[in-house]
C-alpha cells in the first residue's frame, strides 16, 4: 500500500556541522531538476510529511535519509507560511516532483547538529549532497535561504543560554576547538585568554589527560564535556554565565 502525503504541509531541516574552523550547512541536490527552469539547484533537506506521521517523525525521516543518523539532535522552529512562499515553476515542481496538486505548502522549519565525522561525510557524499560554509551560500531553492537564516539566528540564542555547541564538537575537543565554534555561529571575534578563562572556570569541562598529537604547534589538551556537572548546575538554578563577556 502506498504511503498517501499530506498535499499542503512539509518538513524542511538546516543540518549544521562544524568541521573545526566553519559552520557548515548540509545541502541537496533538487531532484527531478530541469535547468531550462533556470531554478536554484541546492535546497535544504526536507519532504512532504505522510498523513500517518507527527512533524518531529517526519523531520526525523527526512535526517535520516540525508545523513544515515536517527539519534541526532533536532529541534522545531518557525513555521513558513507565506501563501507566496512556493509560486510560479516552484510550485510547479513541488507538484510534478510529489505528484500532488497543491496550491500552496506551509512548511515547519526544523534544525539539527550533526558531529562532523568520516562517516557521515562519506555517507552524505555516496547521496550527492554536499556540505557548504554557511557564509559561502548565496542563493537557495524557493525560501530556503530564509529558513536557514531562521535556523542560524535560533542556532545563535540557543549557544547563548544552553551547552548544545557540544553537540556539534566531537567528544573529544580542545578549547581553541571550541572558540572557533562559538566565533564561527556568533560571527564575533573572541578573546582567547579571556574565554578560556571563563570556559574553565564553569565547571563544565573535564580534563583527558590527552594531548594533541603531530601537529606543528604546542598541542594542546583534549577536554570532554561534563554533562554530569552541567545537569547540576541547572538544580541548583545557576546559569551559564561564562559566554556572556568574552569581548572584552
Amino acid at each position: 500500500m502506498s504511503l498517501q502525503m499530506n498535499q499542503s504541509l512539509s518538513v524542511d531541516c538546516a543540518v549544521f556541522g562544524f568541521d573545526g574552523r566553519s559552520l557548515k550547512v548540509l545541502l541537496v541536490e533538487r531532484r527531478d531538476y530541469d535547468p531550462d527552469t533556470h531554478l536554484d539547484r541546492l535546497k535544504l533537506p526536507g519532504a512532504m510529511i505522510q498523513e500517518n506521521e507527527t512533524l518531529p517523525a517526519a523531520a526525523s525521516r527526512v535526517l535520516a535519509e540525508a545523513t544515515g543518523l536517527r539519534e541526532i539532535y533536532l529541534k522545531q522552529m518557525e513555521i513558513f507560511s507565506d501563501p507566496a512562499r512556493v509560486a510560479g515553476k516552484e510550485l510547479e515542481w513541488i507538484n510534478r516532483y510529489h505528484g500532488i496538486r497543491t496550491e500552496r505548502v506551509v512548511t515547519v522549519g526544523y534544525y539539527a547538529l550533526v558531529k562532523l565525522d568520516g562517516r557521515v561525510v562519506a555517507y552524505t557524499d555516496g547521496k550527492g549532497a554536499q556540505w557548504v560554509e554557511v557564509e559561502a551560500i548565496q542563493r537557495l531553492a524557493m525560501d530556503h535561504k530564509q529558513i536557514l537564516a531562521a535556523a542560524l539566528a535560533h542556532l545563535c540564542r540557543e549557544m547563548l543560554q544552553s551547552p548544545v555547541a557540544f553537540e556539534l564538537l566531537p567528544r573529544k575537543f580542545t578549547i581553541r576547538e571550541l572558540q572557533n565554534l562559538y566565533a564561527a555561529v556568533l560571527g564575533i571575534e573572541i578573546d582567547n585568554r579571556n574565554f578560556r578563562k571563563k570556559i574553565l572556570s564553569s565547571g563544565f569541562l573535564a580534563p583527558t589527560g590527552e594531548q594533541e598529537q603531530g601537529v606543528a604547534h604546542k598541542p594542546a589538551q583534549y577536554y570532554t564535556f561534563d554533562r554530569q556537572a552541567y545537569k547540576k548546575a541547572l538544580k541548583q538554578k545557576l546559569r551559564l554565565d561564562f559566554i556572556n563577556s568574552w569581548r572584552y
